[in-house]
């Protein structure tokens, strides 16, 4: 299922002395089953883009379109598109509340107006997908770590069953260890479960190794839009905007300008390891 946006533009208090422009002239097309990393600074439209794409937020002007339909047609239907195209906020284990995890998981697909059967069987499923303990399924959320918590999070948006699901820095403020954990987990749902994931994240490292497209974002606009290879590769223009290529690449050209021939595309420690031990032989 795709989304497209075409010439999308959107301003914040349009009309007023604090007006500012969002995004503009966001041309994207996201296909189905891609794994794809959004970066940029704090600022840069990352957010607000990723809210135009379940609707969350209506463009100034310009089209949004999802499996070919205009989602701003009168006829669609916007709770159809939230259920198909799922969004996990930055910090999402705020949004906990119930008095269990399990009903917790339960309240997406409940709204959706299935009957109490569908609905536990998909809360448990999901759960399941994200790795979590059946034994603490009907214990309080609020006692759980934040890599715990940031789980049944994202197991409440999987049991709406989304094509496409973004995630909003899903590893912010958790430990290197935790960091690791939704990490791949979230890798493990894009293979396992075939659903396109967006992920966004100011982490170079994390992209790098997970993601097979990378869109940059700066100052509202699509500064680039590649393969992780193809955008690492501009990494004096990405320091230029407040961002950087990962640590592996600095290192990689490092070397290389001391005369030892790696490979200068290498993005991951794994990529970087096989380039330095292949010349080494």
């Amino acid at each position: 299922m795709s989304i497209i946006l075409d010439k999308v533009n959107y301003s914040y208090s349009e009309g007023t002395a604090y007006h500012v422009q969002a995004l503009k002239d966001i041309n994207l097309k996201i296909e189905d089953g891609e794994f794809i990393g959004i970066i940029g600074h704090t600022g840069s439209g990352k957010s607000t883009l990723i809210q135009h794409m379940n609707g969350l937020i209506k463009a100034t002007s310009g089209g949004i379109y999802f499996n070919g339909q205009d989602i701003y047609d009168e006829d669609f239907s916007m709770k159809e598109l939230r259920s198909r195209v799922g969004l996990v906020f930055q910090y999402p284990e705020h949004q906990l509340f119930e008095t269990t995890i399990f009903d917790d998981v339960c309240f997406g697909p409940k709204n959706l107006g299935l009957d109490k059967k569908t609905v536990e069987l998909r809360a448990f499923e999901a759960l399941r997908n994200v790795g979590f303990p059946h034994e603490l399924f009907y214990q309080p959320p609020f006692d759980l770590s934040g890599g715990q918590k940031r789980r049944v999070a994202i197991a409440g948006v999987l049991a709406m069953k989304p094509e496409v699901l973004i995630l909003d820095e899903p590893t912010a403020g958790l430990d290197p260890a935790g960091r690791d954990e939704i990490l791949g987990l979230i890798s493990q749902m894009h293979k396992e479960l075939g659903i396109t994931i967006i992920l966004v994240s100011h982490s170079m490292e994390d992209v790098a190794k997970y993601v097979d497209r990378i869109i940059v974002m700066n100052q509202g606009s699509v500064m680039y839009d590649g393969a992780p290879k193809d955008v690492f590769r501009q990494y004096k223009d990405l320091e230029a905007v407040g961002l950087a290529a990962p640590q592996v690449t600095y290192l990689m050209h490092e070397l290389h300008a001391q005369g030892l021939p790696v490979d200068l595309d290498a993005t991951t420690i794994e990529e970087a390891k096989r380039s330095i031990l292949e010349v080494l032989k």
